[in-house]
């Protein structure tokens, strides 16, 4: 019995000595006097990262630059610049067919706003009786009223706004008449005087009066356009056609309808 506790007290210590440098090689493999250890991590972990890091910097690095385009072959010089200037702000003050614009557009936008004034004004109306008549009137004929009334709001209120953009479509038109004669005259009072660089006058801080074109431009505007034929109020251009099947809108002539 001696010998087999001796025996297996033996085999313990082996087992012992054995375990002890396994250990004291983990204890090494961490924890190293001075910090040596930890200095040589860093390197490890340094030389993990620089794959990664080495990786991703060719993704980030500049573009090339372009190669220079080839020269184009020498083309013809402009001619040298004999400048004209025009103040088109004074031409359209001067003008007769212009002022005939005005004058008209504002007249029918006046009418315009008094018609609806006048509306607005019959309505306000009857929306006081209504309320004034709610105690008195049996409910399901007080809110057929006051629907009645709303969808003639409605319908007015719908051709006013034909009204104002058939106005607004009769200024443009007639507008653009005009600028399509002014840049003929300009052109041609240019070519008269051998100009061929007509330049605003806001552009220009400082010019000869030979060079102002302003004058002969207004004088020969008014001798070729005198006046601009404006389409009567509600004979505008109609909007863009309907898609099909839509219902057919209003004429724009549909004056409001009235009690």
């Amino acid at each position: 019995m001696a010998r087999r506790a001796s025996m297996a007290l033996a085999a313990i210590l082996l087992a012992g000595t054995a375990t002890v440098p396994a250990m004291a090689q983990q204890q090494q493999e961490w924890f190293v006097p001075g910090g040596q250890q930890g200095q040589q991590q860093r390197p490890a972990q340094g030389q993990q990262q620089r794959p990664a890091q080495a990786q991703q910097r060719p993704a980030q690095a500049p573009a090339r630059p372009q190669a220079n385009p080839a020269p184009l072959p020498p083309g013809t010089p402009p001619p040298a610049a004999v400048i004209g200037i025009v103040d088109v702000p004074e031409v359209q003050r001067a003008s007769t067919a212009f002022s005939q614009i005005r004058e008209e557009i504002e007249k029918r936008r006046a009418k315009l706003n008094e018609d609806l004034q006048r509306e607005q004004a019959r309505w306000r109306d009857e929306q006081q009786q209504l309320a004034n008549q709610r105690n008195t009137l049996p409910a399901d004929q007080l809110r057929n009223k006051e629907r009645e009334l709303q969808e003639r709001i409605t319908d007015a209120q719908r051709i006013f706004r034909d009204r104002q953009r058939g106005i607004e479509q009769a200024a443009q038109g007639a507008l653009q008449d005009i600028e399509q004669a002014l840049a003929t005259v300009i052109r041609q009072v240019a070519a008269s005087r051998n100009v061929n660089l007509v330049l605003p006058r806001p552009l220009v801080i400082y010019n000869e009066p030979p060079f102002d074109l302003t004058d002969e431009v207004s004088a020969q505007l008014n001798r070729v356009l005198r006046t601009v034929n404006i389409p009567p109020e509600g004979a505008a251009p109609a909007p863009a056609p309907a898609a099909a099947g839509a219902a057919p809108a209003a004429p724009t002539q549909q004056q409001p309808r009235r009690n």
